[in-house]
């Protein structure tokens, strides 16, 4: 079982940066897909960007792509979520989420963190 943690969210002015990052307990940490998703009020939960286990593969989604970058260190049981450029449409509850991937199902997440606020003021 993992258990994931996020921090690093707040409030923060259009064009800031900012870095969340997600604590995982376990030993297995490195063996899941980690993810980013974000929700914002009377939305749905979207995927922003996937790490493979290994970290050599990432996605994301259009909305983010060349502003985040996500990134992982497995001897730390830690990944990462840099956001730069913010904007007030990136404002959002940011979760952490570990899962794996199969052929037959895809990506499926598994664990889940509690949340991060991000607020970007205009």
């Amino acid at each position: 079982q993992v258990q994931l943690a996020e921090s690093g969210g707040g409030l923060v002015q259009a064009g800031g940066s900012l870095r969340l990052s997600c604590a995982a307990s376990g030993r297995t940490f490195s063996s899941y897909v980690m993810g980013w998703f974000r929700q914002a009020p009377g939305k749905e939960r979207d995927l922003v960007a996937r790490i493979s286990a290994s970290g050599g593969t990432r996605y994301y989604a259009d909305s983010v792509k060349d502003r985040f970058t996500i990134s992982r260190d497995n001897a730390k049981n830690t990944v990462y979520l840099q956001m730069n450029s913010l904007k007030p449409e990136d404002t959002a509850v940011y979760y952490c989420a570990a899962g794996v991937y199969s052929l037959r199902l895809g990506y499926e997440y598994e664990y889940w963190g509690q949340g991060t606020q991000v607020t970007v003021s205009s």
